[in-house]
């Protein structure tokens, strides 16, 4: 179990100045979790790409990994690997994790099924002959702990039928419908007092 915070003194105050604390809690406590779900197991195993976060000091570094699907592989109950294949050889991702173990993960899935895992992790570099035997090819491989969870995905298009999505606002299309995660249980009385779908007692 990490021992860091899910916020920080930044997030609270901007959670405050918009009247958001409230339903960052509850999804920090109905939604964080450390183990992945069988739905997410089947996402990240199928998947082809993800986009990883890395940063050491002021240099930071956004990238995608991407494989044959499979090239993935979840090693234990909250834990993944992925292969570092031969590439261009600046080792962007891999020197920042070297320096700073934080990393951010974003699986996404834009086939109109509206799914996105985000992953905190602290990612680790191994090249033994064991873990290289789970990954045909790779020159190394980046193993990373995670802390899980999943994002609200209203936004995305829906690219395999091009379709955009029904929910940014559009000049003259009035309020786009609610995202079904905000009539949850834990969730439709902690909005914040602006949101217009908020149901007020």
């Amino acid at each position: 179990m990490w021992d860091r915070p899910f916020y920080h003194q930044d997030t609270r105050a901007l959670q405050d100045r918009y009247d958001g604390r409230r339903t960052a809690d509850a999804l920090e406590r109905h939604r964080k979790h450390y183990a992945f779900w069988e739905d997410e197991r089947a996402m990240i195993e199928a998947a082809r790409f993800f986009f990883i976060g890395s940063a050491s000091g002021e240099y930071t570094d956004c990238n995608i990994k991407s494989g044959d699907p499979g090239f993935v592989k979840i090693t234990g109950p909250g834990e993944l690997e992925y292969p570092e294949y031969d590439g261009n050889s600046m080792y962007r991702t891999a020197g920042n994790i070297a320096a700073n173990p934080n990393v951010g993960l974003l699986f996404v899935r834009f086939d109109g099924t509206s799914r996105r895992i985000r992953i905190n992790g602290r990612a680790s570099l191994h090249d033994d002959p064991r873990t290289l035997a789970r990954h045909f090819g790779a020159k190394f491989v980046v193993r990373v702990a995670c802390e899980i969870y999943p994002n609200c995905p209203r936004y995305l298009p829906d690219f395999e039928h091009d379709r955009p999505s029904l929910h940014p606002p559009r000049p003259g299309a009035g309020t786009p419908p609610p995202p079904e995660w905000k009539g949850r249980d834990y969730i439709r009385d902690t909005l914040p007092a602006d949101d217009p779908h908020r149901e007020d007692p």
